[in-house]
C-alpha cells in the first residue's frame, strides 16, 4: 500500500515546527553554565524559579499535593479497583505528611534530615517543578513533527531488536524524553486503537517506559553527576534499551499473547516506499501541517504536566516515604539485597553491600537508591543513578499507572521484570563505570 499524501505544511508552519524542536532539543539536551553551575536550560530555569520565589514554593507544592490526594475522589478512579483503591489512600496519606512537613509539625522520626526534610526538598521540590516546566519544552520537542522524523528514520530497528513496530520508536523516544506517564499514556491510546499487540503494549509499557530526562537531572544532582550529564544520560539511554532487547526474549514478555486489544487484528504498519530519509521528512512534514498552535499545545502539556505531578508527588510522599522507613528501620531491603550481592561483589564494585542494597530499595521508588548512595564512590554512584533510569517498574508511580492502562500486566509480572531489569543493568553498567571513572 502505497503512502497516502496527508496534508503539506505551509513554509510558516515549516518554520514554526523547525524553530519550536530546536528549542525543545536545546532544553532537554544541551548543557551550559550560569553562576558556575553546568547544566540543561530546564535545569537553569527551575533553579531560577526557587530562588525568585522561595517563600511561594512549599505553599504551590503543598497546594499539588492535597489536589492529588483529592482528585482520585472527585474523578471516582478511587473504586475502580482494590489496587486504585490502596493507591488513593496513599495519596491520602502523602497529603497529611506534606501538612506535616510544610507547617512544621514533624514528629521526630520525621523531622530526621534522611526523612520528611530528604522527600521534600530532594524530590517533592525537583519532582513538583519539573515536571511542569519539563511539559512546556516537551510539547516543543514531542508535538511539531521531529519524533515522527525519528520514528520512521528508526522502524529497521525496532522489529528486529526490540519486536515492537516502527513507530514505537517514537514512544520510546517519548517516554525517555518525557516521562513514562506520557509514554504509558500514548501506549494505551495505540494499543487500544488496535496498532500494537497486547506483547507490544507490555514491552514499550515496560521497556521503554522510562522516567523523564527532567527526573535524570533530579538524580544526576543528588548524586553529583551533573558533571557527567551527557556520559550519564547517553549511557543510560544505550544500556535502557540493550536491557530491554534482551528482556523481550524472556519469560513473562515473551509468553504474551500477540493478539491486538480484545482479540481484535492488530492494524500493520505501512513501509515507506522510495528513501527512508524522505518518508521521514514527509511524516514531520504532515505533523507539521495539523500540529496545533504553540500557545495551545503549551498549554496542554502544561496542563498533563500538572495532572501528573499532582499525581505523583502525594505517592512519593506516602510510598517513597514507607520505602525510607522500611529501609531504616527493618532488615527488609537488607534481605533483599542478598539477591543482588553476588552480582555486585563479583562485578568488582567499591561498596558491593551497599550497591546491592540501594538496588533492592529501587522497587518501592526509583529515586530511592540514589539517596542511600549520596556518599559513594564514583562507580558506585554512576552504577546506581543508571539502575535507577534502567529498572523502570517501581511501585510509588510506574506501577500504579501500568495499572490503570488496559495492558495485561499483572502485579507479578511486573515483579519479574524489575527482576530482570536490575540483574542485566547491573551486568552492563559496571564494566562500562569501570572504564569511564
Amino acid at each position: 500500500r502505497p503512502h497516502a499524501q496527508g496534508p503539506r505544511a505551509t513554509p510558516a508552519q515549516l518554520v514554526r515546527s523547525v524553530l519550536a524542536s530546536l528549542v525543545g532539543i536545546a532544553a532537554f539536551f544541551v548543557p551550559f553554565t550560569v553562576n558556575g553551575t553546568n547544566s540543561i536550560a530546564l535545569d537553569h530555569i527551575v533553579t531560577w524559579f526557587k530562588g525568585a520565589v522561595p517563600q511561594a514554593v512549599p505553599w504551590v507544592l503543598l497546594a499539588m499535593v492535597v489536589a492529588g490526594a483529592v482528585w482520585p475522589f472527585v474523578q471516582g478512579t478511587w473504586r475502580r479497583s482494590t489496587t486504585d483503591l490502596a493507591f488513593s489512600a496513599a495519596k491520602v496519606v502523602g497529603a497529611v505528611v506534606g501538612c506535616l512537613i510544610v507547617f512544621d509539625r514533624m514528629p521526630a522520626w520525621l523531622a530526621d534530615p534522611g526523612m520528611g526534610p530528604f522527600l521534600w526538598d530532594k524530590v517533592v521540590v525537583s519532582v513538583g517543578l519539573l515536571i511542569p516546566v519539563g511539559a512546556v519544552f516537551l510539547a516543543l520537542l514531542v508535538g511539531y513533527g521531529l519524533m515522527e522524523f525519528v520514528g520512521v528514520l528508526m522502524q529497521p530497528v525496532m522489529r528486529p531488536v526490540f519486536r515492537t513496530p516502527g513507530r514505537s520508536a517514537i514512544d520510546a523516544v517519548a517516554s525517555f524524553v518525557g516521562s513514562y506517564s506520557l509514554g504509558l499514556l500514548i501506549t494505551d491510546r495505540v494499543y487500544k486503537e488496535g496498532r500494537y499487540s497486547a506483547q507490544e503494549a507490555a514491552i514499550i509499557a515496560t521497556g521503554f517506559s522510562t522516567v523523564s530526562a527532567t527526573f535524570m537531572v533530579v538524580v544526576a544532582k543528588a548524586l553529583d553527576l551533573m558533571g557527567h550529564w551527557s556520559t550519564y544520560f547517553w549511557g543510560s539511554l544505550v544500556i535502557t534499551f540493550a536491557v530491554t532487547a534482551v528482556t523481550v526474549h524472556i519469560w513473562p514478555l515473551r509468553s504474551i499473547p500477540t493478539t491486538g486489544y480484545q482479540g481484535q487484528e492488530v492494524e500493520p504498519e505501512e513501509r515507506p516506499t522510495g528513501s527512508r530519509l524522505a518518508a521521514a521528512w514527509r511524516a514531520a512534514d504532515e505533523q507539521a501541517a495539523t500540529a496545533p498552535s504553540l500557545g495551545r499545545s503549551i498549554w496542554e502539556n502544561l496542563r498533563d504536566g500538572l495532572l501528573m505531578a499532582m499525581a505523583i508527588l502525594p505517592s512519593i510522599l506516602s510510598v517513597g516515604l514507607a520505602g525510607l522507613l522500611l529501609a531504616e528501620y527493618t532488615p527488609l531491603f537488607d534481605w533483599l539485597a542478598y539477591v543482588f550481592y553476588p552480582i555486585t561483589a563479583l562485578l568488582g564494585l567499591p561498596e558491593p553491600m551497599l550497591a546491592a542494597k540501594a538496588s533492592a530499595l529501587g522497587i518501592a521508588e526509583m529515586f530511592l537508591p540514589a539517596a542511600l548512595v549520596a556518599d559513594a564512590s564514583m562507580v558506585t554512584r554512576f552504577t546506581v543513578a543508571v539502575v535507577c533510569v534502567s529498572q523502570i517498574i517501581f511501585f510509588s508511580a510506574v506501577v500504579p499507572c501500568i495499572l490503570a492502562t488496559e495492558i495485561p500486566l499483572r502485579i507479578r509480572d511486573l515483579v519479574i521484570i524489575w527482576f530482570e531489569r536490575v540483574v542485566l543493568t547491573l551486568l552492563f553498567t559496571v564494566p562500562v563505570a569501570h572504564v569511564v571513572f
